[in-house]
């Protein structure tokens, strides 16, 4: 499917140069001699080459469809990490490399995942925006430091350290944000 330019958003997936490029960051820019265009960085999916790219806003790119099959994650063994197909019951065993670095941290046992197909071809592994997490380490307060926007060191059950209000002690669950890594809220038990 053809999109223009100037609809690119992070996130997308679009094939250029003969490869297929995920778009990191994307910046909308109407000077004000000339037309606008999008200035794209760009990460190619299967070698992880970068690439800075100005789309003008009358320009065609090819978007990628994926398809998109629910998975349930059930464990991981050194560097391979086990989902199941939540129709079909066959298992996918997928490396660290595929998944990513940033979301291997976050899979938990019975996490619905969804696995990306590109012509049969895994791209990768979306999990929840969301998870929560058990905090098994954290700073003691110090005395005085009462600003509402003061955080202290906190480190989560994966090994993951993250910044959390005062109040949080190690043993309490939180609901950390998987895209951006950082503490969201308290968790309701």
């Amino acid at each position: 499917m053809k999109i223009n330019g100037n609809e690119i958003t992070p996130g997308t997936l679009i094939e250029y140069n003969g490869g297929l490029y995920r778009a990191v960051k994307v910046q909308h820019v109407k000077p004000g001699k000339g037309g606008a265009f999008a200035q794209a960085e760009l990460k190619e999916i299967r070698t992880g080459q970068k690439l800075n790219e100005r789309f003008r806003s009358d320009e065609k790119v090819e978007k990628v469809r994926l398809e998109q099959i629910s998975h349930t994650f059930l464990f991981s063994d050194a560097d391979e990490h086990t989902f199941m197909n939540s129709e079909n019951f066959e298992q996918i065993p997928l490396s660290t490399d595929v998944v990513g670095e940033e979301t291997v941290v976050y899979l938990q046992d019975g996490m619905e995942v969804e696995i990306e197909f590109y012509e049969d071809e895994v791209i990768g592994v979306k999990i929840p925006e969301r998870v929560t997490m058990e905090i098994v380490e954290a700073d003691a307060v110090v005395k005085g430091q009462t600003a509402s926007s003061s955080y202290k060191p906190a480190k989560l059950e994966n090994g993951v350290s993250i910044l959390v209000p005062p109040h949080i002690e190690a043993g309490t669950k939180v609901i950390v944000n998987t895209t951006t890594g950082e503490y969201m809220e308290r968790a309701k038990d």
